[in-house]
């Protein structure tokens, strides 16, 4: 066992690291789906059009999209943790601004600014667990943070759909930008557990090991490229299916609304019963790029299925289920792939790059399916759905751990 290795916390602190980081994801996505229950209030009290209202979510993953990659080479250079906390209480202050905007232009940059907050925790979180969990649980913990922002996605529209109707949908938004200011607050308190080395506090390059790549180099990987086209396929199918689902089942499958949005609530369901099941695995297994391309593969074969076969309701909603299931399951080996095949001392600067194809997608996505639904051709959906997951199994071909002597210390 090396040095380093040796230092790392023992397993109460890891499970207080995984907590902490989990507040965190939980936080950002709790903040990302406020605004969906608040359309209706917004449109009306301000007097704009859903396509106004739009626009501040496209400032948003915009900002997002382009921040990550500057956050994950500020995490690098200066640590994941001053960069997670000062990256919440920015999105978290946003979010309660947007509640105090007096006027409609005002949101615009409001909603910029909470994107650059939200870029930061995917490049960080990844960074600070990548630091701080031993390599036998890191899948696991991987899916614990994946986890713990789906529960932050279920939980918001409730809570701020619930405040809109009391109180109105900017006493919804302060409320949730100042609780989450608190539980900002409370990460500052626990920081020991989420603490990461800066590029200055890194010790010097041992003899035959490679110097840490710059930007540049990081950019100009091929397994980071085939990384960001991995996140990037995975987000064009992915927020098609969450987003257009419904509208697609009732028009296209001739499925009532009630059954639809089941429908969804069980992809979701499975999506992470699939994340839980594929941590354990990830903890278990070595060939993680043969996890992520099976899972792939399943997932675009119940889509094709779902879309050519015109199966029964109770098959269908089965089908689109299983799709979340597959899916699920190869996030947590997605994630450990990345992270071995990252160069030392680059590990923000990589997840900084290929999550930003997360974003990338999600703004492509609704174009495409949105055209599919003007155009009377719902029922092609998860066909549609089907291509990216396909083509993402070749990506993965090219995701492989990195040559072992550019490995850290930490991995020796």
């Amino acid at each position: 066992m090396s040095v380093a290795a040796a230092t790392l916390p023992p397993p109460s602190r890891e499970v207080a690291t995984i907590s902490a980081v989990g507040v965190a994801h939980f936080t950002s996505h709790f903040l990302q789906l406020a605004f969906a229950p608040l359309f209706l209030f917004m449109r009306e009290d301000l007097g704009v059009s859903f396509t106004e209202l739009g626009l501040i979510l496209s400032s948003f993953y915009l900002a997002s999209s382009a921040g990550q990659v500057l956050a994950g080479v500020l995490v690098d250079r200066f640590g994941a943790h001053r960069l997670l906390l000062g990256g919440m209480a920015l999105q978290a202050g946003a979010v309660a601004a947007l509640g105090l905007a007096p006027a409609y232009w005002v949101m615009l940059p409001l909603g910029a600014l909470a994107g650059l907050g939200n870029a930061v925790y995917h490049p960080a979180d990844l960074s600070i667990l990548s630091h701080r969990i031993r390599p036998e649980r890191l899948g696991r913990a991987f899916a614990a943070h994946v986890i713990a922002g789906n529960l932050g996605y279920a939980a918001s529209p409730l809570v701020s759909g619930a405040i809109a109707i009391s109180f109105g949908w900017r006493a919804a938004l302060i409320v949730m930008g100042v609780a989450s200011l608190g539980a900002t607050l409370a990460l500052v308190l626990a920081r020991p557990v989420l603490h990461t080395p800066s590029s200055h506090d890194q010790p010097a390059t041992a003899s035959g090991e490679a110097p840490p790549l710059s930007f540049l180099g990081v950019l100009m990987t091929p397994v980071v490229l085939l990384a960001f086209g991995y996140f990037l396929l995975s987000s064009i199918s992915l927020v098609g299916i969450q987003n257009f689902s419904i509208a697609a089942l009732q028009e296209g499958f001739g499925i009532s609304v009630g059954l639809a949005t089941l429908t969804v609530t069980l992809y979701q369901l499975a999506t992470a019963g699939g994340v839980f099941v594929g941590g354990i695995l990830a903890d278990r297994v070595r060939q993680h790029h043969r996890v992520a391309m099976t899972g792939l593969a399943a997932a675009a074969l119940c889509a094709i299925l779902a879309s050519v076969t015109s199966p029964p309701a109770a098959v269908t909603v089965a089908l689109v289920s299983a799709i979340g299931f597959a899916v699920g399951i190869t996030t947590p080996s997605r994630d450990v792939l990345v992270r071995r095949a990252t160069p030392a001392g680059a590990t923000g600067k990589v997840f900084g790059v290929v999550y930003s194809g997360f974003d990338v997608g999600a703004l492509m996505a609704p174009l495409i399916y949105g055209a599919l639904m003007d155009a009377h051709l719902a029922h092609l959906v998860f066909l549609v759905a089907a291509v990216p997951l396909a083509v993402g199994v070749f990506t993965v071909l090219g995701v492989r751990p990195r040559p072992p002597q550019v490995r850290t210390l930490r991995e020796a």
